[in-house]
Order: structure tokens, then C-alpha cells, then sequence
């Protein structure tokens, strides 16, 4: 009598686990060009308010400084998806300004002086030796997870700042003389397109529907790198 063939049971393979998305804009570690410069507007792009209307001082800081109450016990801080930002660019680095036309500006610093930029989370586990990795080209910095760097005032991430009322392209002018960065190395992120106009002083302009978040940044640093390489902008721009 012959003996049916042996069937080995085929196992199935575990569900994959979805990873969690890096915080980090991916073309932070791209190994591509990057802007001498990254300039951000703060009401509506940074933080989800305006410091002028809605803040109403003195202010007190709350939760390890992640947050700020102000008279009437209101909250206010940045955009979830902006430290883990200025972390990574502080990294590099990638120098930061800030570029706001506030009526409010001393308020303005006060907030930024206030509220805190949390360490960022300690890097992943290394892959298993089993899977290829791909390793980015531009690596961030990392520190050992069990002695994180202390939290850092806001203010502190932004190389250079111009905080008052007025057009935009004053501020890219006074940015770039305290910078000496040229403006077509400069990127813009801002709220109002009424700012665009900041295009014919050669600055690459990116509109922030709401708030500035990794993929924004991307999309942002892709508009420039597609300008500097004289092609045509990116229909969600505008």
C-alpha cells in the first residue's frame, strides 16, 4: 500500500504591523537639496490662534511648559505636528526663522519664550537582521534614550525672527540681511496667500491650509527643489 505524501500544514504568515509614521518630514533624510533657510509665519501656521486677538496676557505656563493659559485661563500651544518639526531641523541643522506680521509682537515673544519644545522620542529599535533595512542618506542625530536633552524654549529653535506689522517682504528683507542667505535659498510657510507676494523678491512661497504639519514641509521643500531646478509649481500651492 503506498503511504500518502506527507503535506507539511503551511503556516500563515502574522499580519503586518503598520508602523508608525515618522514625524519627521521625509525630505529631511532624502539626501537631496534643502533650503539655507526655513521661515515660518506663527498665527495659523505654528500655532492655531491669533496671538493678538485670541491671547489675552499675562500668561502662565502649564504642563511642563507644553502649553500656556492666559487671563481668562484660555489654552494655547503650538500645532501637534510642530516640535518633532523643529526638533528634526535643529538636528541637521537646518536653520529657522520666524516671520509674523502680529499687531501683538511683544506677546508674540512672550508665548514663544513660554511654551517648551518637548525632547523628541528616543530613535526606534533596530530592525531585525532578517529584513534588508534601507538606511536614509541624511541621517538626524539621535541621543541614548535614557538621557534625553532637556525640554528648550520655542524661541530658542529660530536662528533669526521679524515679529511686527507690515508686508511680508520686509520681513524676507530684514531675514535676509541678518542672515546673508540668499532669497531663492529661502522657503516661506504662511497661511495668507495675500503673502505670495514675497515670490517677486525670489523667496519659494508655500500656502498652509491648516497648520504646518510633516507633510505640508515636504510638499513645501518639494515646491522649492522643483523652482531651483526650473520647473514648473506644484497645483496645490495656491
Amino acid at each position: 500500500m503506498v503511504k500518502p505524501p506527507t503535506i507539511t500544514p503551511q503556516i500563515a504568515p502574522p499580519p503586518a504591523i503598520l508602523a508608525t509614521p515618522s514625524p519627521i518630514p521625509s525630505t529631511f533624510t532624502d539626501g537631496l537639496p534643502l533650503p539655507k533657510l526655513l521661515i515660518f509665519d506663527l498665527d495659523y501656521t505654528l500655532w492655531p490662534f491669533w496671538v493678538d486677538t485670541h491671547v489675552t496676557p499675562p500668561l502662565k505656563a502649564k504642563d511642563n511648559n507644553t502649553r500656556a493659559v492666559d487671563r481668562l485661563n484660555e489654552s494655547f500651544a503650538f500645532y501637534p505636528g510642530v516640535p518633532p518639526i523643529l526638533h528634526a531641523a535643529h538636528a541637521l541643522p537646518l536653520p529657522l526663522a520666524l516671520a509674523s506680521r502680529t499687531a501683538a509682537p511683544e506677546l508674540a515673544v512672550s508665548l514663544l519664550k513660554t511654551l517648551h519644545i518637548p525632547p523628541p522620542p528616543p530613535p526606534p529599535a533596530a530592525p531585525s537582521a532578517s529584513k534588508p533595512s534601507t538606511l536614509p542618506l541624511r541621517r538626524l542625530p539621535s541621543y541614548p534614550s535614557l538621557t534625553p536633552p532637556p525640554p528648550k524654549r520655542a524661541c530658542d529653535f529660530f536662528a533669526h525672527s521679524a515679529i511686527f506689522p507690515g508686508d511680508k517682504r520686509t520681513h524676507m528683507a530684514r531675514l535676509q540681511r541678518a542672515s546673508g542667505v540668499a532669497y531663492a535659498e529661502m522657503l516661506f510657510f504662511d497661511d495668507e496667500g495675500r503673502n505670495r507676494n514675497v515670490e517677486a523678491l525670489g523667496v519659494c512661497f508655500w500656502l498652509v491650509r491648516e497648520g504646518v504639519t510633516r507633510e505640508e514641509v515636504d510638499r513645501g521643500v518639494r515646491e522649492w527643489r522643483r523652482r531651483r531646478e526650473g520647473k514648473g509649481g506644484e497645483e496645490g500651492e495656491g
